[in-house]
């Protein structure tokens, strides 16, 4: 969001927000805003003032159970505040998350394993004539540059190495354009969606531009990626399971709190919206 907190607090109405009779200072809000950027103010506004409420609802629920701080330091010498020890102590308290077990880990390894495979690999070259798009001149002049040597290459694939090497101003030039092992991932949005449209041998026959200005792709092969086995991604799925599992968890805990309470000015999600039976 770009509008200053001073601009965002102009195009909301001053609401009332508060938590069992407890009012949220719109100070506060207005201070919390720069944590909630929003693509427009009311939905800025509106995300400040439920964390605030949030808030609100875990340190009085500590009062009431009695929650006494313990504040912890970090590894880089910060120390918690004694609010944030309260709610931390509350969430430790009320919130359990069980740890994702060996049956947990293989249901979602089984369920997604699409998500657990290496990258395709690709073995590329390119022939790069340099230019940037903001200065319009050079740039149709690489283009005509990419025009002409595609012309050539049309006639004559087999010279593809030499004239990379000839008019390439890529570092890679000397090594004829080879690019090595590549994924789609090391490359600009515009040069691997050629990437993907090539065949094994093929040569782009058209200008690919880039920010770099404009290129000749070839690929030389495709390697498809493989399922990576459970036992390299077991740690990351736990992480995963278990994270979810304690947001989820905190948000059921967050739910019932706000069932109980009585709020003004925003709306949370309900323990039906979070299927919290």
């Amino acid at each position: 969001m770009g509008c200053s907190v001073q601009s965002v607090l102009a195009q909301v109405p001053r609401i009332v927000v508060s938590v069992n009779g407890v009012v949220i200072p719109h100070d506060a809000i207005a201070r919390e805003l720069q944590h909630h950027p929003e693509a427009t103010a009311a939905g800025a506004w509106q995300q400040a003032a439920r964390a605030l409420v949030v808030r609100e609802l875990l340190l009085q629920e500590s009062t009431r159970q009695d929650v006494t701080p313990e504040p912890r330091t970090d590894g880089e010498g910060r120390r918690e505040t004694e609010e944030e020890a309260l709610i931390r102590g509350l969430i430790e308290r009320e919130v359990s998350v069980p740890e994702a077990n060996e049956d947990a880990c293989q249901r979602y390894y089984d369920q997604n394993r699409r998500r657990f495979r290496s990258d395709d690999l690709y073995e590329a070259s390119h022939i790069l004539i340099a230019a940037r798009r903001s200065d319009s001149d050079a740039f149709a002049a690489a283009r005509k540059r990419v025009q002409a040597l595609i012309a050539v290459l049309v006639q004559e694939p087999a010279r593809f190495a030499e004239l990379a090497t000839a008019h390439s101003d890529c570092p890679s030039a000397p090594s004829g354009g080879s690019l090595g092992q590549l994924t789609v991932g090391d490359t600009t949005p515009e040069f691997a969606q050629a990437l993907l449209r090539l065949l094994p041998g093929e040569m782009t026959t058209a200008p690919v531009e880039t920010r770099y200005g404009c290129h000749i792709i070839r690929l030389e092969r495709r390697i498809p990626g493989r399922e990576l086995p459970i036992a390299l991604v077991r740690e990351r799925i736990a992480e995963y399971l278990t994270e979810h599992a304690r947001r989820m968890g905190l948000a059921q805990f967050i739910a019932r709190l706000a069932a109980r309470a009585t709020i003004t000015g925003v709306s949370l999600p309900t323990a039906t919206d979070l299927r919290v039976y």
